[in-house]
């Protein structure tokens, strides 16, 4: 139930953010509101480190050096949020979004990627897929 909540939270946070990116950048442009947006995200996060107190820092040697460049996709992530709202508004945006990060889940759990479990994908989950694009289509319109 914790993991549904957080998820549901994350994808809320997800669009306010979004919404909130599109709109500083038309007074500062889109690449100086992902700083800033990165930066406060650096400066909470940090914050709440700090308050949890967990002792996680000293596994830091075992992470693998390419995952901590994680972090760096998030400016394209923002980038692409801001210009998509500003070009196709923010419904159609989330759901692009959406269905651009399941495409992805599909490769990546298909194949087993990042170390992942491998999961055989069927015909359901490439119908949930199609259903989504539908969506998008009908939406657009």
């Amino acid at each position: 139930m914790k993991g549904i909540l957080f998820a549901f939270l994350a994808g809320a946070f997800i669009t306010l953010q979004g919404v909130a990116n599109a709109r500083i950048s038309q007074d500062i442009g889109a690449w100086q509101a992902a700083t800033i947006t990165q930066l406060t995200g650096f400066i909470m996060a940090l914050l709440i480190v700090l308050f949890v107190k967990d002792q996680k820092w000293k596994q830091f040697k075992q992470v693998r050096p390419i995952y901590l460049t994680g972090g760096s996709f998030a400016a394209v992530v923002i980038y692409g949020n801001i210009y998509g709202i500003h070009s196709i508004g923010v419904t159609l945006t989330i759901a692009v979004i959406l269905i651009s990060q399941l495409t992805i889940t599909f490769m990546i759990d298909g194949k087993g990627w990042f170390g992942v479990l491998k999961k055989e994908m069927k015909l359901p989950q490439f119908i949930g897929i199609a259903m989504m694009i539908a969506g998008v289509v009908i939406l657009k319109f």
